[in-house]
């Protein structure tokens, strides 16, 4: 089990929900006491941008009061719009989004009720039908205050049965996973498709209900964050073809625009969308896998449920460069070879490397 040696430390905390962090990390805070933002991390609210924010209204089917002609023509400014923020920003917001807001609410209710358990029934007892490996909490391989991550989440493979299982918790996790997966199973057949993939519904088809997962986050207070930077999530980028996330009102992301740390600002009835590692590949740098993380609070919890659209292990990523454009700038890569590499990288250095280790010499 994850940290189990580091379970002990928590005497005090047995009958508590919140994980050991300061216990087990306090020797990497008290290494930084007073580390401050880079350049342009803003915090404040007033600060905060807001990613461009997409209605996807025009592409359900139209109703019978519209007409088809301006039905057409919204859905393909629709699809633009898509395209553009993939390649500008890589991060996005969307609006009539076909994830009902009502099952957002219940998700989030229930959340809050997984992570009130007592850490001990977390580290030790399983939640329902999920993998006993599947709460993770802290950053065990952490040998610096940058590699450590403030937070606790529950990892779900959306192949979970529910079979003899009518849990309220479980059937909402069912209900979000799938409405998330054909979200996020649309709009990257639409990014597909931009760049001349003739089989861009084959493409998406390699992200199955097997192959994906769904990753409910909270991000405790930490009394530290107020005199320095505490990460909730490190800087990171996701090692997907797409990530669907839903976040609470509590800010605290923040992403990579222009070379400078940017905060985003949370939007009510808005999913986050952003690109990941593979389609960046994938569509040979046209779109944007952008580096993100999370900053911690000193006073106030966040909850986020994060949707990834991942194929199997043994999809093939080749740049698909199209009529004219620039060579392919990575070596072809299965997405198991990538895990592969994620995983040593990180055992070896403490961080990923991602991309840039199958990025070809220019």
């Amino acid at each position: 089990m994850q940290q189990s040696s580091a379970a002990s430390m928590a005497m005090e905390e047995d009958d508590d929900y919140e994980p050991p962090l300061m216990a087990t990390y306090k020797h990497l805070l008290d290494s930084h006491p007073h580390r401050q933002l880079g350049a342009g991390a803003a915090q404040d609210d007033e600060d905060c941008f807001l990613l461009p924010v997409i209605d996807l209204s025009s592409l359900l089917p139209p109703v019978h009061h519209r007409k088809q002609s301006s039905s057409a023509a919204a859905a393909e400014q629709c699809r633009a719009s898509i395209v553009r923020a993939a390649s500008e920003w890589g991060f996005f917001q969307v609006t009539n989004h076909g994830v009902p807001q009502v099952l957002l609410d219940e998700l989030h209710q229930a959340q809050a009720g997984v992570f009130r358990r007592p850490f001990q029934l977390k580290a030790h007892q399983p939640l329902l039908d999920f993998s006993p490996e599947s709460y993770r909490w802290g950053t065990p391989t952490a040998t610096c205050l940058e590699q450590l991550s403030w937070s606790e989440a529950y990892h779900i493979p959306t192949t979970t049965t529910t079979t003899g299982n009518d849990d309220k918790t479980r059937l909402v996790v069912e209900e979000v996973s799938t409405a998330m997966s054909k979200l996020a199973q649309r709009l990257a057949g639409i990014l597909v498709a931009e760049l001349g993939e003739d089989s861009a519904a084959a493409v998406v088809s390699r992200c199955t209900r097997s192959t994906c997962f769904l990753r409910l986050n909270r991000y405790p207070p930490c009394a530290a964050a107020a005199s320095g930077v505490v990460y909730g999530l490190c800087p990171h980028s996701d090692s997907d073809f797409l990530t669907i996330l839903h976040q609470d009102g509590v800010g605290g992301l923040q992403l990579v625009k222009d070379g400078q740390w940017v905060a985003v600002k949370p939007s009510p009835g808005a999913l986050i969308v952003n690109v990941g590692d593979l389609l960046q590949a994938w569509s040979n740098d046209r779109y944007r896998s952008v580096e993100h993380r999370v900053m911690a609070s000193a006073t106030r919890e966040r909850f986020s449920a994060a949707f990834f659209l991942c194929p199997s292990y043994d999809t093939l990523i080749r740049p698909r460069c199209g009529a004219g454009g620039p060579p392919p700038r990575y070596e072809s890569f299965t997405f198991g070879e990538y895990r592969n590499q994620i995983r040593e990288d990180v055992r070896l250095t403490g961080r990923k490397l991602g991309l840039q280790r199958f990025r070809k010499a220019e």
